[in-house]
């Protein structure tokens, strides 16, 4: 009996250790073999970047910010409104006598090393004072070269050499998803640098109102705030490719998406200004439309491309060369165009008096046109700036006291007059000018301002004399030497 319960026990530890044994051999063993040989991964994990070229914008964010500056500007406002009870209560006394004034805050971006630095036009417009403060906190008084309201730029000037200045890039070769910075100083904030990609191109918003306004602006995620106005938008090597100034927003700080002028605007508006003192611009002379699938099938086009010839003037540019109404433009000098902004974008790259070639479809065929481009004025001629020198005379402001009394709220008096075409009409010294034709003149720099608005010749300027007596004086500009 206790040699069956032996031999029963010792049956049972063979079995467990031959069960031992085999478990051993099948898992263990096994396990073992799996990990020596290599196995080919199928999957990646969802921030594997094998194959995807990393962006690095250090390079781009150093070699940009110090070529951007904080522009600050000074407004004073010496307008009130006239209250008659008041008046005749407290008298003239009454009144703070002192005029209240404003600042304003935005971006530059050096473009030569000897201090030319572009803005904003809105961000340096009506300033009495502009001061450029450097990136190593150097301040300077900034006097202004030139704007161009028409593409919202100005040219600052300040008296400094050897400065940081940034390169121009070319924005024609951009891409949609192309990686920039946007480099200002939103919120007094100095030197800050966001990044975004390009997402869209040639965007018109239509927020000067303008009909000669040139809009065709880059769209970035960029964030971009207020103060970036002014401020560069760089692609990834630090060169400029646009000037920011405007953002799409409901609160108005950033929330989406932001518009900077290309450079190739930039360009061509700041080397008139330093040249000419004023933009050259050029006119094909048509009123166009842009082809979409409502006018393609108004007019019968086969094909959704280019813009549409809605319209010539008369012995313009477009009609002199040939192109015809219903023609539809496919391209400028061989850059491509399917909208107005695009159309504008090309032709505002020109002077008066360039020839470009013009890609026209009459008739779905194709042809090539030469147009001689003109200025606004119908010819080829370089419309020089307007200075103040044929006038003979020198201006100054009128104090807030003068203002009361005469129950006027701006004016810019005659002083030291000397022969010149104020002299001519009769217009004589202590004379009071507070518009011309219809541009209201608050300050000297306005009445060169509504000069160069001048279109056909004509100037009419409104104002009064120390005794209250109204004048009105009309001439031409056209017979000035």
């Amino acid at each position: 009996m206790k040699l069956k319960l032996f031999l029963g026990k010792l049956a049972i530890a063979i079995l467990g250790g031959t069960i031992a044994v085999l478990l051993f051999v099948l898992f263990t063993d096994k396990k073992e073999r799996i990990i020596t040989v290599p196995e080919v991964r199928t999957t990646q994990l969802t921030n594997h970047t094998v194959g995807v070229p990393q962006v690095d914008l250090t390079y781009a964010a150093e070699m940009s910010v110090k070529s951007v500056v904080h522009v600050k500007t000074l407004y004073s406002n010496e307008e009130y409104q006239s209250n008659p009870f008041y008046d005749f209560l407290f008298g003239e006394r009454g009144r703070s006598q002192q005029p209240r004034a404003s600042i304003g805050s935005g971006s530059g971006v050096i473009i030569s090393d000897d201090g030319y630095i572009v803005t904003n036009n809105h961000v340096v417009q009506g300033s009495n004072l502009i001061n450029i403060v450097l990136y190593d906190k150097r301040e300077y008084e900034g006097k202004l070269v030139g704007f161009d309201p028409y593409t919202d730029l100005a040219l600052i000037k300040i008296d400094e050499k050897d400065l940081p200045k940034m390169d121009f890039g070319n924005s024609d070769d951009l891409k949609l998803g192309e990686w920039v910075l946007a480099v200002g100083n939103p919120f007094n904030l100095t030197s800050t640098v966001t990044a975004g990609i390009i997402s869209a191109k040639a965007r018109n918003l239509g927020l000067n109102g303008n009909r000669m306004s040139i809009e065709s602006f880059l769209q970035t995620d960029a964030a971009v705030n207020p103060g970036n106005s002014g401020g560069a938008l760089v692609d990834t090597k630090g060169r400029l490719i646009g000037i920011n100034t405007a953002i799409e927003s409901r609160t108005g700080s950033y929330s989406g998406y932001s518009f900077a002028i290309p450079v190739t605007i930039v360009e061509k508006v700041i080397g008139d200004l330093k040249k000419y003192g004023e933009v050259q611009r050029a006119f094909i002379g048509v009123s166009i439309r842009t082809v979409d699938a409502n006018l393609a099938d108004e007019f019968k086009i086969d094909k959704i491309e280019g813009v549409y010839v809605a319209g010539i003037n008369e012995d313009g540019a477009a009609e002199n060369a040939g192109i015809k109404k219903g023609d539809i433009i496919l391209n400028i000098e061989g850059k491509v165009v399917n909208s107005s902004a695009e159309l504008q974008e090309q032709i505002s790259k020109f002077h008066p008096g360039d020839k470009i070639k013009v890609l026209i479809k009459r008739n779905e065929e194709r042809k090539q046109i030469e147009v001689v481009l003109r200025n606004r004025l119908g010819n080829t001629n370089v419309i020089k700036s307007k200075d103040l020198a044929f006038l003979g005379a020198e201006f100054e402001p009128i104090s807030t006291q003068e203002k009361y009394r005469l129950q006027i709220n701006r004016g810019v008096r005659v002083k030291n007059l000397r022969d010149g075409k104020f002299k001519d009409e009769k217009i004589k010294e202590g004379f009071i000018i507070y518009k011309i034709n219809e541009t209201p003149i608050f300050k000297v720099d306005d009445i060169k301002d509504a000069l160069q608005d001048v279109k056909d010749g004509g100037v009419f300027i409104s104002g009064i004399y120390p005794d209250g007596s109204v004048k009105y004086y009309a001439f031409s500009l056209n017979d000035k030497d």
